[in-house]
């Protein structure tokens, strides 16, 4: 797979539609199909952008040589943190996952994987802009997790700029919980709270994705959309889109595990918020402070062009108040986060991290 740049010698009116709307990822423009074959002359790179625009994924073989031996090194690391037992005996039947949220501050495999350069050049591509991965989240086993949009709860303006991708780390059988997902629905309207009738304001707890369930449900129903369950061989990675509707298969065998690597990516010279514990319209809105994985750096909201801090001063980072009656928890949250980039720019966050499970012994 070849995912370098192509921009010379694409026909000009291929070019104007694909310019059309900047604030629209490629790959989901209502044009797509004026510009794909100049946008995407190679054949297989034409096939991931049309899979993306039609049923909002593609699988992919992930493009690293050493693959084998990266996934087994990050079983081996990743396996005392979890709690295997304890999952075993009550976490499975009550429809409980395991997961470990960006392992990529201390474990030099889990980077290598968010930072595969093949996959960022393509991302790209398909996206119009450069794409930077931000998150990484490491499961043993299935989530086990209801479906859901990665809308409501990382999202950006313009909107859609957003992606996952998925790699397995060891073979995934059906008893093990596959990812499951539903082709065509990153079609669909993206829910907010203004779309159920909710304001998060003066709330004193920010709401969970639940609220958006019986919503998610009726959409199904309605277009009358079956799932599809991913069981891929070691190497194996889908890409989704931003609102696409995707979760964890219930796991049938307790004993079995699904170890796999999910990484989440922003599209730069965007707005980065968490739509569902906003009220957008009136200005209420969570502002994410997220870190470029490939340089440590912070990415930097932005606004068609224009840093936010030009655009809406004093607006820069989020503060919980508007959650939350209480100035100690606001005051709490903005310690939380400057402990946080502190750590992270002297390179003692992946220290912290990995000390965890042992520090966690003694609470």
């Amino acid at each position: 797979m070849n995912a370098a740049a192509s921009d010379g010698g694409v026909d000009a009116e291929a070019a104007r539609y694909a310019r059309l709307a900047p604030g629209i990822p490629l790959i989901e423009s209502p044009f797509f199909e004026r510009f794909a074959n100049a946008y995407f002359p190679e054949p297989d790179i034409l096939d991931i952008a049309r899979r993306l625009n039609q049923d909002g994924y593609a699988v992919i073989r992930f493009p690293d040589p050493d693959f084998d031996r990266v996934a087994a090194d990050i079983r081996t690391a990743l396996h005392p943190r979890f709690d295997w037992r304890r999952w075993r005996e009550t976490g499975w039947a009550s429809g409980d996952g395991m997961r470990e949220a960006d392992c990529w501050t201390f474990n030099a495999n889990v980077k290598r994987i968010a930072c595969n350069e093949i996959v960022q050049s393509l991302l790209s591509r398909l996206y119009g802009r450069p794409m930077r991965p931000f998150q990484t989240l490491n499961f043993p086993v299935s989530t086990q997790q209801y479906y859901h949009s990665d809308a409501v709860h990382f999202s950006t303006v313009p909107q859609r700029f957003m992606c996952g991708v998925w790699v397995a780390l060891e073979d995934v059988a059906v008893d093990a919980g596959p990812l499951v997902y539903f082709p065509g629905s990153h079609k669909w309207p993206i829910v907010d709270n203004e779309t159920i009738g909710l304001c998060v304001a003066g709330r004193n707890a920010p709401p969970n994705q639940t609220i958006y369930h019986d919503y998610w449900n009726a959409l199904v129903a309605e277009h009358g959309v079956r799932p599809s369950h991913f069981t891929p061989k070691k190497g194996e990675a889908l890409i989704w889109a931003a609102n696409l509707l995707h979760g964890g298969g219930r796991q049938r065998n307790p004993e079995a595990t699904r170890w796999s690597q999910v990484t989440h990516y922003y599209g730069e010279d965007c707005l980065y918020l968490t739509p569902m514990w906003s009220d957008i319209a009136t200005g209420n809105i969570y502002f994410r402070r997220m870190i470029d994985i490939t340089t440590g750096r912070e990415l930097e909201n932005r606004y068609c062009g224009r840093p936010l801090a030009d655009v809406l001063p004093g607006a820069t980072h989020h503060r919980a108040t508007h959650l939350s009656p209480s100035a100690i928890g606001a005051l709490s949250g903005d310690l939380r986060q400057w402990m946080k980039r502190a750590l992270i720019r002297t390179g003692l966050i992946g220290v912290a991290r990995a000390a965890r499970p042992f520090t966690e012994r003694f609470r």
